[in-house]
């Protein structure tokens, strides 16, 4: 500062004479401004404003540019860089050009006689004290003789009159706000830093901007936004409060004041305004300032492109090129088909509108849903929700993205049947992409709604939404559009299916655009085969079909009494280089037809991949514990299989792979396959035009049809429909009609569907009294579609009555409010049972049983073992579908120990009871059936918790294995909800830590060592215990393995295997090490209601 050169000149606020308020502000006139005779003075005034500069150093004055835009009432004043022509447009009593000498004008007015409380007399107390101290006197002499800083220093005094007090504070957020942090003014040190210092450095920058133009241009174009914020951010008239501790400091300086006050304030000041308008006012060139702002522009252009391209984070997609060679790297992909690039440059995907699109089954739907996934969660920093119908599938999506989110940083989290933590964990950095089922997808929306967290939720992607118009299911996936519809207008929800006709509907409902191609990588042609002929489904032809060819295969008559269909011609011209699927209407007939087909089947087909096939078979009995199904023994040595539920997960996962690989050629199917994993085929047969008993449905034959044709492999794919001459006609119009349409559910299924739907919204406070659920109600996909749904009661009604019937069941509770005579408002709050049962996702029919069977419980939990725990978790919904064997039944209960004998005398069940029942004796006592056949459920679990295996249980309750696994799924699942249910009722606290532990036991039914493992998606029991015995003992294990070793190691993994379980494992490791990163931070973190922290903040502000 001291080899500035140059002065410093400052600027003076003062009141204008005809105001009583001290809050306008006014600057020292310029030097070309003030009158010639005032030269003459400049050593006297030189003095007289390092005085009052001193005094600046011990008074807290705010200091802040003051913009003329900020206050139409103050006029400013001084500084080269003043605009004149600004000066005329100020308000003020009388022009800037006709002010008169400030030697002649009383400044001061009636303000000319002081109290000893006033402003101006504490300036010269303060001024007086401060020149008395022996360190400042030299310091005093040698800034009247030096010349300083050639630019002004801007200044505002900012000044509040309270009664006689007038208040005086400095604002400290000004130093951050000009770009310098950190640099303080202390009291008592050198007078050149009693200005902020960040002012005087901005403009010793400004005089060196020669040397670096842009980083000037930057610096004054930072300063003056930060600047401006400033002062908009002030009261109207910059009127900020003085601390308290200055009233004592006032009080010392008063009797200073008496003693060393030697001239008139008047005076001082008058003198002190004299020297400010001697400074020189420093000269820049036009030229320069025109370019700096030019620069300034351009820099500022430069900046705002750069924000508003922020999400562009590469050239694939708005994604980086990582993204494509993971694509290429892991599934293949090395381009996109035509479609898929058209949809994804939509102006409706770029402006972030929701979107329907419907492809044929195989066009690639999925691949534009993960780019848009991936976009959201890289390039938005959004979380993001995948919908998809079944766990399988659910798991085999996790598997595919895991490897992506551990390459690009964001967590894969599944939600699926047990698993899933409500509300998710709140991420610091990374995002999360949650895959759920269609009820898990559900809950968690209800969870982000409750925390205030659904606006964080970026993207909801629904796949096969046709299943809107499903049942039950369908019902809770319209109500969770629908609330994310209500509640979040920035999530974008994407909708895709291969079968949707009433698209209107639908676009209607999710406000969306509609995008639709015909396009299949591999052409498709649709055969029917009426005895032994063939005909192609041609639309041009009359009859909707054209001859194609007579099938040429010898038939003996055994074969012809065995395969009346031909299924054995159509298989063999495609099988064992080809893959088969053929679809059969019912699950015992799928085993019939793989045995049948094998038995005509030559002896060079157990030669085709022979050694492979052993290794299936191997791994079979594996996982089986020794046991193989006997059907599944026979046939696939031939390379055939079936595939329905009857299978164990362990199963069906392992013959899935082995299809995929081409080791099996042929899978004999039920339609569930057709929705679920994709596996396609060469060919598709369809066994008969039914499914079980029902005919065939045009969105049920699109869906199986579609699997004929895989991309990359076939160039063509081919259907076959095998029918009878009763069954043409039909089959003619299923195969010309348009698809089926898609209906709201959510007033046919009761109580899963509008009733549910109504207990949320009030839980939830999205909608509490009739008018808003009305509301609600018709934005809903049952409110789009009211006027052909609903024939013989209005919406209105609809919602009244089911509103008064949760009221009746003590769901909720109704409060009248009266607004006028006329006018009345019924609002409704959720009861503490209402609120249990839709946290716990309960469906309403059973709510008040499971309740009562929970308060009965506590009065006699018998914990000796787990059966009575497992018979409070075991599903009513499965219950009605029980036929117990009575003598298995009795032959179990005489097995109990006193104990378990104890749980079922609690329930009213007797041996006595059993053991008539077993015998067909009559029975005069009054039993209640649902709790018999309840208990008989929780035999079969009990005994599967036990032995952990189960085969061995199928065999003693004569029961399916597929079933029984079903059963196990679905009873984790419940004891999950009935855990929540809990957790909401302060009387039920027991449970709570009871139940955790035995949703962990059924949700993975085996071993405590092998649970680890099987946290991992796609690790199921048989391939846990392969792992096992391998070393692999622990998820951190699994997490550092070399899948090259993995492969070597263990039988029949497959490199793709292998990568993907590692995969899963480091995504799951990644997410417990965050949640723990996380619980530590917060712990450490000082609560946001901590009384000083409240404090703190209300002093700041």
């Amino acid at each position: 500062m001291d080899e500035c050169g140059s002065r410093i000149r400052r600027r003076v606020s003062l009141p204008k004479r005809n105001r009583p308020s001290l809050g306008c502000i006014f600057g020292a006139p310029t030097a070309a401004e003030l009158e010639p005779g005032d030269e003459g003075k400049e050593e006297e005034e030189m003095v007289a404003e390092n005085r009052r500069r001193k005094t600046a150093g011990v008074l807290p004055v705010e200091v802040q540019p003051l913009l003329l835009s900020d206050s139409p009432e103050c006029l400013v004043l001084g500084g080269g860089d003043t605009n004149p022509d600004l000066l005329r447009h100020v308000p003020t009593d009388r022009g800037v050009g006709d002010q008169p000498d400030d030697s002649e004008v009383d400044m001061f007015g009636d303000y000319d006689s002081f109290t000893e409380n006033s402003f101006i007399a504490q300036v010269d107390d303060l001024e007086q004290k401060y020149m008395q101290l022996p360190e400042h006197r030299k310091h005093a002499t040698d800034f009247a003789t030096e010349n300083l800083c050639s630019e002004s220093i801007k200044n505002k005094l900012s000044i509040t009159t309270i009664g006689n007090l007038t208040e005086l504070q400095t604002d400290k957020h000004t130093e951050n706000q000009s770009g310098y942090e950190g640099v303080t003014i202390e009291p008592g040190a050198d007078l050149l830093y009693d200005v902020p210092s960040s002012q005087p450095i901005y403009f010793e920058n400004l005089q060196n901007s020669s040397n670096d133009l842009g980083d000037h241009s930057m610096k004054e174009r930072d300063w003056k936004s930060s600047s401006h914020n400033t002062v908009n951010e002030e009261p109207p008239h910059n009127c900020i409060e003085q601390p308290q501790q200055n009233d004592e400091s006032s009080s010392k300086v008063r009797t200073s004041s008496d003693m060393n006050r030697r001239k008139s304030i008047k005076d001082h000041l008058k003198n002190a305004m004299t020297g400010n308008a001697k400074a020189q006012t420093p000269i820049f060139s036009r030229s320069k300032q025109l370019k700096d702002t030019l620069v300034s522009e351009e820099i500022n252009v430069a900046k705002k492109t750069i924000e508003s391209s922020s999400n562009d984070l590469g050239p694939f997609y708005s994604l980086p090129s990582k993204v494509r060679d993971l694509y290429a790297q892991f599934k293949g992909i090395e381009k996109l088909y035509e479609w898929q690039h058209s949809c994804l440059t939509l102006n409706s995907v770029q402006e972030r509108k929701n979107l329907i699109y419907s492809l044929p089954t195989s066009g690639g739907k999925t691949l534009v849903a993960e780019i848009l996934m991936l976009q959201e969660l890289l390039c938005c920093r959004k979380d993001v929700l995948m919908i998809l119908p079944y766990v399988a599938i659910v798991q085999e999506k996790i598997s595919g993205l895991s490897s992506f989110g551990i390459e690009l940083g964001f967590f894969v989290e599944e939600y699926a049947g047990s698993k899933g933590r409500f509300p998710p964990t709140k991420r610091r950095e990374k995002k999360s992409l949650y895959i759920a089922t269609i009820e898990k997808g559900h809950s968690l929306v209800n969870s982000l709604i409750e925390t205030g967290r659904i606006d964080s939720l970026g993207l909801v992607v629904v796949d096969e939404l046709h299943m809107i118009g499903e049942g039950s299911r369908g019902a809770t996936l319209e109500m969770t559009l629908a609330k994310i519809l209500y509640t979040s207008k920035t999530t974008q929800i994407i909708g895709m299916s291969a079968t949707l006709n009433n698209v209107e509907d639908l676009q209607k409902f999710l406000q969306a655009e509609y995008y639709t191609s015909q396009f299949r990588p591999v052409e498709l042609k649709e055969y029917l085969k009426i005895n032994d002929t063939i005909y192609e489904v041609d639309s041009k032809a009359e009859n909707g079909m054209t001859f194609s060819r007579l099938l040429n295969y010898k038939y003996s008559d055994t074969l012809k009494k065995m395969d009346p269909d031909h299924l054995v011609a159509l298989v063999t011209e495609v099988i064992p280089n080809y893959s088969c699927l053929v679809f059969c209407p019912s699950k015992k007939n799928c085993e019939n037809v793989a045995e049948m087909i094998c038995k005509f089947l030559s002896k060079e087909y157990l030669k085709h991949k022979e050694k492979e096939k052993c290794e299936v078979i191997k791994n079979l009995k594996n996982i089986g514990n020794g046991n193989l199904c006997p059907v599944l023994k026979r046939t696939i040595p031939f390379g055939v299989a079936y595939h329905h539920s009857g299978l164990t997960s362990d199963e069906r996962k392992l013959l899935e792979e082995a299809y995929s690989t081409g080791v099996l050629c042929l899978f004999t199917c039920t339609s569930t396959l057709a929705a679920g994993v994709n596996l396609p085929a060469r060919r598709v047969i369809l066994r008969a035009p039914y499914v079980a008993k029902e005919f065939l449905k045009r969105n049920q034959y699109k869906q199986m049809i579609g699997r004929a044709g895989r991309a990359g492999i076939d160039t063509i794919g081919e259907s076959i429909l095998i029918l009878q001459e009763k069954d043409k006609q039909q089959v003619l119009e299923l195969i010309t009609k348009p698809l089926e349409n898609c209906y709201s559910h959510l007033v046919q299924e009761f109580t899963k569907g509008i009733q549910t739907l109504f207990l949320s919204l009030i839980g939830l406070k999205i909608a509490t009294n009739l008018d808003d659920i009305y509301h609600f109600m018709n934005g809903t996909f049952f409110g789009v579609q009211q006027k052909v749904l609903l024939k013989e009661k209005s919406l209105w009604e609809i919602t009244v009555e089911s509103l008064r019937y949760l009221t009746e069941k003590g769901l909720l509770q109704k409060d009248t409010i009266y607004k006028s005579e006329e006018e009345v408002q019924y609002n409704f709050h959720i009861t503490k049972l209402g609120r249990a049962s839709f946290k716990g996702t309960i469906d309403l029919a059973y709510c008040d049983i499971l309740y009562r069977d929970l308060k009965k419980g506590l009065e006699g939990l018998v914990l000796e073992s787990l059966l009575h725990l497992i018979y409070l978790t075991t599903p009513y919904d499965l219950v009605s579908q029980c036929n117990p064997d009575w003598m298995i039944y009795f032959r179990q209960f005489s097995q109990l120990s006193p104990a378990e004998q104890n749980v079922a005398a609690i329930l009213g069940v007797s041996e006595s009871f059993i053991g008539k029942k077993a015998s067909g004796q009559a029975i005069g006592k009054k039993v209640d059936k649902d709790v018999v056949n309840r208990l008989y459920l929780s035999f079969i679990l009990y005994t599967l918790l036990k032995e952990t295996n189960i085969w061995t249980v199928s065999e003693k309750f004569n029961m399916p294995r597929g079933y029984i696994q079903n059963l196990l799924t679905g009873t984790a699942s419940f004891s999950s909800c009935v855990l929540h249910f809990c957790e909401e009722l302060e009387e039920f606290w027991v449970y709570r830590a009871l139940l955790v532990e035995l949703t962990k036991k059924l949700t993975y039914c085996v071993k405590a060592e092998l649970i680890p493992l099987m946290e991992v998606t796609g690790v199921l029991e048989g391939r846990a215990k392969q792992l096992y015995s391998a070393g692999y003992k622990s998820l951190m294990h699994l997490a550092n393995a070399n899948p090259e070793v993995l492969v070597r190691t263990i039988d029949h993994l497959s490199r793709r295997q292998a990568k993907q379980i590692v995969s899963s494992a480091k995504m799951l490791l990644h997410e417990k090490a965050e949640a723990l990163q996380e619980e530590v931070e917060e712990l450490l973190r000082l609560p946001s209601d901590f009384p000083g922290a409240v404090a703190s903040s209300t002093d700041k502000a």
